[in-house]
């Protein structure tokens, strides 16, 4: 157990130095996080007995995220979360090319440079809701090859019961944003053999339908009547052999939420029978991508844990995938002047 509440976190491949942070609250619950990638390390929540774990996937060093094993464990995803066809889009008449980096595709910001594998400026900051801090970064201009200079911030606010993420993004010429929190949960506890058996609620009538590269097609489908539809509460093995011989493997599909944009609403309910944890999604954002660990192999995790396939899930609150290319999805375009503002919940709780 961390007993400080900052210390080293390794030297990255460049020889900068890393640093992780934790947060806490008086019901014993505790966030560690890391300024490489912004990223969410370890989250500690109580289950009926109040036997506490920690629930996220991660590394206890850099270097475990600077590896192939790290598939984008508890970061900051973007600048653009998801996929952009062939990693090109067009904005007030001009082209963009950004590196393709998932097949054909360009996924979570793409290369080296993406958010999710730089370093963050951390600061610790005032909170009447709880222990808190903030990582800030300047995206330069061309960097990735998005256009403009993006300056970022995510706070991470630890309360009685939640774990806060509030994302705010300002530029100075248009470029598309669409951040996530790319936490990979199980409520057993992390390196807990699978999430099969974890009882999922989303809140959506619809899906945006993809090609065989995962890239949606423009048409928005009804969740009914197939293996999608979580409207009501079940169990992810249930109809998982559904989706399994598809493009993705598993889930790993854009759900379009219900309720109105940019009003917080419960998005999702992840409930793990055995323990009693249970964890609500609440978002502004218009969609969530429910992923279900369908190409985790194998990988040592903290403490030596061991993250076999579906080991874990993510449920990342977000614009739709490639909105950037398709007029009737909701805009990801920030310009001048404006400010890119969201923020999603974590609560916690036992059943």
């Amino acid at each position: 157990m961390e007993t400080s509440d900052e210390g080293s976190f390794g030297t990255t491949r460049a020889g900068e130095p890393a640093r992780w942070f934790v947060l806490r609250n008086a019901q014993g619950m505790r966030a560690k996080l890391t300024d490489h990638g912004a990223t969410l390390v370890e989250m500690w929540t109580p289950d009926r007995k109040g036997m506490l774990a920690d629930v996220v996937l991660g590394f206890d060093q850099v270097d475990g995220y600077e590896s192939d094993d790290n598939q984008y464990f508890g970061c900051t995803a973007g600048r653009v979360a998801n996929r952009i066809a062939k990693g090109k889009f067009s904005l007030d008449g001009n082209p963009f090319q950004l590196a393709v980096n998932n097949g054909p595709n360009h996924l979570h910001g793409g290369g080296p440079r993406a958010l999710c594998r730089v370093l963050w400026q951390a600061e610790r900051v005032a909170s009447e809701k709880g222990d808190a801090i903030t990582f800030s970064y300047t995206s330069p201009d061309g960097e990735e090859g998005y256009p403009g200079n993006l300056s970022l911030r995510v706070t991470y606010t630890l309360t009685k019961d939640e774990l806060v993420v509030e994302y705010e993004a300002e530029t100075d010429k248009p470029t598309p944003v669409n951040l996530t929190n790319h936490a990979y949960w199980n409520l057993a506890g992390h390196g807990s053999a699978t999430v099969l058996d974890h009882q999922l609620w989303i809140d959506a009538d619809h899906y945006t339908q993809t090609d065989d590269t995962l890239i949606p097609t423009g048409d928005i489908a009804r969740v009914a009547s197939t293996p999608l539809d979580f409207r009501a509460s079940k169990t992810i093995r249930r109809d998982i052999l559904g989706v399994v011989k598809s493009a993705a493997g598993g889930y790993d599909h854009n759900f379009v939420l219900n309720g109105e944009p940019d009003k917080l609403r419960i998005a999702a309910r992840l409930h793990e029978p055995g323990s009693g944890r249970t964890l609500h999604i609440l978002t502004y954002e218009p969609a969530l991508q429910f992923y279900s660990g369908n190409f985790l192999k194998g990988q040592i995790g903290k403490s030596g844990r061991i993250y076999d396939h579906r080991a874990a899930l993510c449920l990342e609150t977000q614009h739709f995938p490639d909105s950037v290319n398709h007029a009737n999805f909701p805009s990801t375009i920030l310009r001048p002047g404006k400010v890119y503002r969201t923020k999603t919940v974590h609560r916690f709780s036992v059943m």
